[in-house]
């Protein structure tokens, strides 16, 4: 029976806290939140949502997150890889099919924790990881063009190749001062790290530097310079700093069952996001998170998020790795992040309205480049050829189709992949004339030199590896090609068989019938104990006789002697 693993990190750290660490983490948090401040307004409005729903959804899963989570250092929140999945849902389900969809999502998030199954997410192929974050990033990258040129479109398409011609028909249209905006933003961004390398300004994000200085420059254009055509903030949305009411959407089984794809999207994508971040955050602190608490604490965030009106949240590597290098060692750094952005949402959020969407833009611009990963995608290319399949296969589902496509595709050729490398791992070899002792282990008993020898009319046939789907054809290609005078016994040596399945059964089985039809007398010979008890129970015993299963090759031999 499964037990519930649940331990949230921060009941254990607690225990030992002292006003040291609050110091730190009080630090850590606030410098945290300001991080945080801008990638959740640019997420919300990428997803298709207000710039306070990201802001609210940082508050209230950050919050969660911290006090529930299995790692003393992850920080949650919106992050870049949900836009396209949650822009996708909102168009052709409306914002109360992506409150349902995160809902479910949470669901399936709590049940991953709850049947452990968080060491086995973090076994997704590597080059499936990369590929849907490439096209994620593409992806992001492409929907911020019109607003960092300022380009005039009536409706941009959601096809990735339609909105790319879609932008070299309306190129022409480009307003030189949201370009200015939006290009001087990714400058400032970029080269910020490298001007402020000391003090407290070294801890500012650039992402904030580049809002403040991109919003005076655009208050001070339109007041004294008459420049009129940089969209903000305030000229698309209306900004409201009051909390929502807790709202439940409607449920019904046609909706759900609907949103059931699009909500293990969420929730394969948020649990291998956050249990990444905090096994990357485990190396640097030297700690070890437990997963399983982890996928837990986001699936009680995503159930909260959208009930406040909020989208779906995961771990988020940048901010977490903020909190990292700014001291933070317990999940009360997370939770003090979560109370400065509900600060500034409370008291400062209507200046949000003056802040350019260009500027926005050259954030996201800045994001996408970070989570493309093009220097794992690179490396990838030099592997086998079958992981470089299942890399652009991802990659092209994510950027031509969609996420969820990519990562059902993505998984199951994986799957098929890794089935055909786990058959490959069996092989079957004939042994003529005599075994060779310094090639043997415990199988072979050295006092008895004299069974070395393989009598006549006698096949030696050993199998290397797991005998399961695969393995079992492999019996028949070699006997074909041996074109051999039929033996009278036929010695199948198993002592490296670590497992048998119902498939490696089923082929045994046929073998064994197939050779009494020809005369030919089958003994198994090394097979372990754990081996042995599944081909007693299907009936091998019965089958062959007890006394044509031997423990040792010394032992099968002298049976082949007896039988011929």
């Amino acid at each position: 029976m499964t037990t519930l693993e649940f331990k949230p990190k921060l009941f254990s750290t607690l225990r030992h806290y002292d006003r040291r660490q609050f110091t730190t983490d009080l630090l850590a948090g606030i410098i945290v939140g300001i991080v945080a401040l801008p990638l959740a307004i640019a997420f919300g409005i990428a997803s298709g949502v207000t710039p306070e729903k990201g802001i609210i959804t940082a508050i209230v899963a950050g919050l969660i997150i911290s006090f529930f989570g299995g790692s003393k250092v992850q920080i949650g929140g919106p992050t870049g890889a949900f836009i396209i999945i949650i822009y996708g849902i909102i168009q052709q389900y409306g914002f109360e099919g992506l409150t349902i969809a995160t809902l479910l999502a949470g669901v399936f998030l709590i049940l991953f924790g709850v049947l452990h199954l968080g060491t086995i997410i973090k076994y997704i192929p590597y080059p499936i990881v990369v590929g849907f974050t490439s096209g994620i990033a593409l992806t992001i990258f492409t929907t911020q063009i019109k607003d960092l040129f300022g380009l005039t479109m009536a409706t941009v398409p959601s096809d990735f190749i339609e909105k790319w011609w879609a932008y070299i028909g309306a190129f022409p249209s480009v307003d030189i001062w949201s370009a200015a905006v939006g290009i001087g933003s990714v400058v400032i961004i970029a080269i910020w790290p490298k001007i402020a390398k000391r003090g407290i300004v070294a801890k500012l994000p650039g992402s904030l530097i580049a809002i403040i200085v991109m919003t005076l420059a655009v208050v001070l254009l339109k007041q004294y310079a008459g420049v009129s055509t940089v969209e903000t903030i305030g000229d698309r949305f209306s900004i409201s700093s009051q909390l929502p009411g807790a709202q439940v959407p409607s449920l019904t089984w046609d909706v759900i069952k609907g949103l059931v794809s699009p909500a293990i999207t969420i929730a394969i994508l948020g649990a291998i996001e956050s249990l990444l971040s905090a096994t990357v955050a485990d190396g640097v602190i030297g700690d070890r998170h437990n997963s399983n608490t982890e996928l837990i604490a986001q699936g009680l965030a995503n159930l909260a998020s959208p009930i406040f009106g909020g989208i779906p949240a995961t771990g988020a590597i940048a901010r977490t790795m903020t909190n990292i290098n700014n001291g933070g060692r317990t999940p009360v750094a997370g939770i003090v992040h979560a109370a400065v952005l509900l600060l500034i949402f409370l008291f400062l959020m209507p200046l949000a309205q003056y802040i350019p969407m260009a500027c926005l833009a050259g954030v996201l611009v800045i994001v996408s480049y970070n989570m493309s990963g093009w220097r794992s995608f690179l490396s990838i290319m030099k592997n086998p050829k079958s992981d470089v399949i299942v890399l652009w296969v991802t990659f092209l589902l994510t950027v031509v189709f969609d996420l969820t496509i990519a990562i059902e595709v993505g998984l199951i050729c994986a799957c098929l992949l890794f089935m055909r490398r786990m058959a490959e791992t069996t092989d079957v070899k004939v042994i003529s004339d005599e075994i060779n002792p310094e090639e043997e282990d415990s199988d072979f008993q050295l006092g008895n030199l004299e069974h070395l020898t393989i009598p006549e009319g006698v096949e030696v046939y050993e199998i290397n590896g797991p005998y399961f789907f695969g393995a079992g054809n492999k019996f028949e290609e070699i006997m074909g090609a041996l074109g051999r005078q039929r033996p009278k016994v036929r010695i199948i040596r198993m002592r490296k068989v670590p497992f048998v399945d119902s498939t490696g059964i089923h082929n045994l089985t046929n073998l064994c019938l197939m050779s009494q039809q020809e005369g030919i007398q089958v003994v198994l010979s090394g097979v372990s104990p754990s081996v042995q008890t599944v081909l007693h129970k299907a009936g091998f015993d019965a089958m062959l006789g007890e006394e044509n299963i031997c423990s040792h090759i010394n032992l099968a031999l002298e049976r082949a002697k007896q039988l011929i």
